[in-house]
């Protein structure tokens, strides 16, 4: 057996271990075995977090936005240049077949943040402009202050890149906590970003990581210091995230879980739309929020559509990390494999597992890739999410039932619609209530569009100018002239 690695914090450009000694173990999904141990931070190491970053703050805020890209820039040219080792704690984190984390993952990494390097430099606010006599109105845009991140262990690099990137380019400094079964890719990342940082002589405590598990992220909320708490996580996090920042009016950014509708019409093609939809439904085991799982098909192309679908599921692969020709990887802990299983076990009577619905091997968190049928809209599997390599399939008569089963969940992230008729496709996407729509495909991201939800998928969006000014608060200043 290896020796364990120990992970540590990171604060004030320092690596340090809780205050009071406490760890916990982190578990490498392939095997189900201890790998790793973290600290669990408690009040002392968020406090000394927090005071780094609120000492740093006031000189970062006044940096210019040249610095603040040249800062990005580098994380992101460091980032491109140590892929392969970012790539190998991420996979030993996740599970996450390697090649196509370096594939999938570095690159648009990289994009992210040599996108918020160039928002960096576009802080604007209105024109000036007389809007009362004898008065000259300016808009200020500035950072909101030291901002209480919390990172999500479905795509632990990526998600952290998305919370600080935008952060630190608006002038904020960050706390940030990744979830306690997947800290050693944020940890690297801290001790490139710290090196970065010290080579440009900027303040250390611009970026601070902290471990630990919910109630080390309560405590990141809840404190006195930060003025922002941006999360993406589950609904009940979400919620948590916000009772506790109303305490004292924080201003709060969730991005939360997610229950794509796949809206299949008569006219698409069959083939096409099951190939990119297996992919986009299976793809790093399900658990991603945008996933394409909850498919509704015209009743005319139902059964053909569920005999590919399912076929497809078949030939798709699950395997460990250097395993050929594999798709994903295992689910990522002990917890969300039983949650997964556990809506395969309750599935009602009428409806149909028409591929998988089985774990795979007897080590680790493998579960097969399922293909469910014959199932109605209030059924628990339609209307939760199981963040796991598992699709749904309903049928529908017309377009109006479509847009009732694919609205009627609580959910508002992404959704898609699968057809040849564009107005159709122009009807459907003003009429889903989902924060992005697809056509035709389903899943792709790019830094300049914004990413998120509506309902209880959270509010406030990721990515693109949008996603960079929820980092800045706006100020009117108003001069006698």
């Amino acid at each position: 057996m290896s020796e364990l690695r120990t992970l540590r914090n990171y604060i004030n450009g320092e690596f340090v271990d809780a205050a009071d000694g406490r760890t916990l173990d982190v578990i490498d999904p392939t095997t189900g075995q201890v790998y790793a141990t973290s600290p669990l931070s408690g009040p002392a190491d968020v406090d000394a977090a927090m005071a780094s970053a609120a000492v740093a703050f006031p000189a970062w805020r006044d940096a210019t936005p040249s610095t603040r890209q040249k800062l990005l820039l580098k994380i992101a040219d460091a980032v491109e240049a140590r892929a392969e080792e970012i790539v190998d704690a991420e996979c030993r984190n996740t599970g996450k077949p390697r090649g196509l984390t370096l594939s999938e993952e570095i690159g648009p990494m990289v994009d992210q943040l040599r996108f918020f390097a160039g928002a960096a430099r576009l802080l604007e606010g209105k024109a000036a402009g007389e809007y009362m006599d004898g008065m000259t109105s300016i808009i200020r845009r500035e950072p909101v202050g030291v901002c209480a991140q919390v990172a999500p262990w479905n795509y632990p690099m990526m998600m952290a890149v998305w919370k600080f990137a935008p952060a630190i380019a608006a002038g904020n400094t960050v706390v940030l906590k990744p979830s306690d079964t997947t800290p050693a890719s944020t940890v690297l990342l801290a001790e490139i970003i710290g090196g970065i940082l010290k080579d440009l002589e900027l303040p250390a405590g611009i970026f601070n990581v902290v471990t630990g598990d919910r109630e080390t992220g309560r405590l990141m909320v809840e404190h006195r210091t930060p003025a922002m708490a941006s999360i993406t996580g589950s609904v009940r996090a979400g919620i948590q995230v916000a009772e506790s920042a109303s305490k004292d009016v924080k201003r709060v950014h969730l991005e939360l879980g997610g229950k794509a509708p796949v809206v299949v019409f008569e006219d698409a093609d069959i083939a096409e739309a099951v190939e990119g939809i297996s992919v986009a439904g299976f793809f790093n085991a399900g658990q991603d929020c945008t996933a394409a799982t909850r498919v509704l098909v015209h009743e005319s192309i139902h059964d053909a559509f569920v005999e590919a679908l399912a076929k497809a599921a078949a030939d798709t692969k699950t395997g460990g990390i250097d395993d050929e020709d594999v798709l994903y990887g295992p689910l990522n802990n002990a917890n969300q494999l039983k949650q997964v299983a556990g809506f395969i076990d309750r599935l009602p009577s009428h409806a149909k597992i028409e591929a998988g619905g089985h774990q795979v091997g007897e080590v680790g968190y493998f579960y097969a890739p399922t293909v469910v049928s014959g199932l109605k809209q209030d059924d628990e599997i339609i209307q939760n999410e199981v963040f796991g390599p598992v699709i749904t399939v309903q049928k529908f008569s017309d377009e109006e039932q479509a847009v009732e089963y694919a609205n009627g969940v609580e959910f508002a992230l992404a959704s898609s619609v699968w057809t040849k008729d564009h107005a159709r496709a122009m009807r459907m996407s003003r009429r889903l209530d989902f924060g992005c729509v697809w056509i035709n495909t389903h899943i792709p991201l790019v830094a300049e569009m914004p990413h998120g939800g509506f309902k209880k998928s959270g509010y406030g969006k990721d990515l693109s100018s949008y996603g960079f000014e929820d980092y800045t608060r706006v100020k009117h200043v108003m001069t006698a002239i």
